[in-house]
C-alpha cells in the first residue's frame, strides 16, 4: 500500500512539473552537434549561415502545431533571438538543414532579418537554445512577426516543449 501511495505521489508530482513548465517534455536534437556541444562554424554567420538539421520527438497527440525559437541568453543586449518558426505541422519529426517545413511561417530575428540568423557572438562563448513548443492550436500571425508577438500568441497554448543547447565561440 505504501508503494502505491508513493508511486501515485511521484506521478502527480511529475504531472504538476509538466503542467508548470508547459506540458509534456519533448526532445529536440541535431546530428550536427550534441547537447551542450559546439555548433559547427557552418551554421554560424562566420560560416554558411544555414540552419542545422533538427530532429523532434514526443509531440503530444493533442498538439495542433509546433513552434521553434532559437535564442542566445548570453548576448550583451540580453536575450537575442536567432530564429522564429511557427505553424509547423505537429507530426513533423525532422527539419532538414537550411530549410523550413512546408506550410510553416518564419518571423523576424534580432539581426533583424526574416528567417534564420546563425551564431555570431561579439566575444567569448555563448549558449544557443533551440526550443521546440507543441501548441494546442495554429497561430494567426503573419510572416515577419517579432518574438514578443510570437510569445504572446503562444501564451496559454503550450502542451509540450523541449530544448537543445549548443555553444559557439567568437572566431
Amino acid at each position: 500500500m505504501k508503494t502505491i501511495i508513493i508511486v501515485g505521489c511521484l506521478i502527480a508530482a511529475d504531472a504538476l512539473v509538466a503542467f508548470a513548465t508547459g506540458g509534456v517534455k519533448m526532445k529536440i536534437s541535431s546530428p550536427a552537434f550534441q547537447e551542450g556541444g559546439t555548433i559547427p562554424e557552418k551554421f554560424s554567420k562566420n560560416g554558411q549561415n544555414v540552419s542545422p538539421e533538427l530532429r523532434i520527438e514526443g509531440a503530444p497527440a493533442e498538439a495542433k502545431s509546433l513552434a521553434l525559437i532559437v535564442d542566445d541568453p548570453d548576448a550583451p543586449v540580453g536575450l537575442f533571438t536567432h530564429w522564429l518558426v511557427w505553424n509547423i505541422d505537429s507530426k513533423t519529426t525532422e527539419i532538414a538543414e537550411n530549410s523550413v517545413p512546408k506550410g510553416a511561417v518564419q518571423g523576424t530575428n534580432d539581426y533583424p532579418n526574416l528567417g534564420y540568423g546563425g551564431p555570431q557572438p561579439p566575444s567569448g562563448t555563448h549558449r544557443y537554445y533551440f526550443k521546440i513548443f507543441a501548441l494546442d492550436r495554429t497561430l494567426d500571425l503573419k510572416s515577419g512577426a517579432k518574438r514578443r508577438e510570437l510569445d504572446a500568441a503562444m501564451r496559454g497554448h503550450i502542451v509540450g516543449q523541449g530544448e537543445l543547447m549548443g555553444r559557439y565561440s567568437k572566431k
